[in-house]
């Protein structure tokens, strides 16, 4: 993958539009409408002008402005930048989950990811979409974390939810409960373990991450009596990774962990499974977080939220999460590239 640069040493990020019926445009407009954001990067949202333009005068806000073309080599620098991925006229309907909503997800998706794999964006930020609407011959995946792990050439990656008080990993992502318990081995827990320790040196600049590991079963399995997951499986996988000096500590039995407040004492806290990390997570993050893919060869980041239906286009999304999140893939590029870039005064 090539390394693109911009003028003024600016990276280039690519945005998603998401659903179009969701509340994705709505966030990505809020986000790009302070214009000290562009001193920091350079902005190109996949998706078409038409669509802003809808969500522009729905939002009332005609200080958006926005450099539209058809190819990544025509984007203006110092601007945000619209590439049309369709021409065609697509009806939107705010709050209604319906099949173009989902085309156009998975175009502006498709579209944003060759330029990535092609070495013309440093990251991409996606919108929030349906994994049903967008579920086709095409997207046989449970979201944007498993086709990104795909597109990556990766067996594995890390879904990292990250917060200013929290970064959490889940060593599995997007199954049903019943089939964690098959997932969880030694091999799969040293993946994600590796994973999190690489992107918390690379990404976070953090050189000797601490990082606590959760059990499966309640109590951690309350030594065997409610379960040996943790002594059979997840034990020797944080042995494993401690001959590596590295700083693991578990498996703790999460209700603890989080009541107590230990999660304060640690730099990465990797989940069993989803809701195991991703209720406390929005409990203490739920406006702000971003969901990071780690272990890629690429940045993507994303927020902590979905398409929202139920508030799309009545102007009451927040934008907080999505504009962190692309700040944080900002932050991310300009880790892994030591700095390389420059802030232009």
């Amino acid at each position: 993958m090539g390394n693109p640069t911009a003028k003024k040493g600016k990276p280039i990020i690519g945005i998603t539009l998401g659903d179009v019926n969701g509340i994705g445009p709505e966030v990505i407009i809020k986000s790009l409408l302070n214009s000290r954001i562009l001193k920091h990067f350079t902005p190109v949202i996949y998706g078409s002008g038409k669509v802003l333009s809808f969500y522009r005068k729905n939002l009332a806000v005609g200080n958006f402005n926005y450099q539209q073309s058809d190819s990544i080599e025509k984007i203006a620098f110092g601007k945000t930048n619209v590439i049309n991925v369709w021409e065609e006229k697509m009806e939107i309907t705010p709050g209604e989950a319906n099949e173009v909503g989902g085309k156009c997800a998975l175009k502006s998706l498709q579209a944003a990811v060759k330029d990535l794999k092609d070495g013309k964006l440093n990251a991409i930020t996606t919108g929030p979409l349906s994994k049903e609407l967008v579920h086709s011959d095409e997207f046989k995946f449970h979201g944007h974390t498993e086709y990104l792990t795909r597109e990556a050439g990766q067996k594995h990656s890390l879904m990292f939810l990250i917060s200013e008080r929290l970064r959490i990993g889940v060593a599995t992502g997007h199954i049903p409960l019943r089939e964690v318990n098959k997932k969880i081995n030694e091999e799969l827990l040293e993946s994600k373990l590796s994973k999190m320790i690489q992107s918390l040196q690379k990404d976070f600049a953090i050189n000797k991450p601490k990082i606590a590991v959760m059990g499966l079963n309640p109590h951690a399995g309350e030594n065997g009596l409610l379960g040996d997951e943790e002594e059979k499986r997840i034990a020797p996988a944080i042995r494993k990774m401690k001959e590596g000096r590295h700083i693991i500590t578990g498996p703790f039995s999460s209700d603890g962990f989080f009541g107590k407040g230990t999660f304060k004492q640690y730099d990465g806290i990797l989940a069993m499974y989803h809701d195991q990390g991703l209720i406390p997570f929005k409990l203490m993050a739920f406006d702000e977080g971003v969901n990071y893919t780690a272990g890629l060869p690429f940045v993507r980041t994303s927020p902590d939220h979905g398409t929202a239906f139920e508030i799309a286009g009545k102007n009451e999304a927040s934008e907080v999460s999505f504009r962190n999140a692309l700040y944080l893939a900002n932050d991310i590029v300009r880790n892994r590239n030591e700095n390389r870039f420059e802030d232009s005064e």
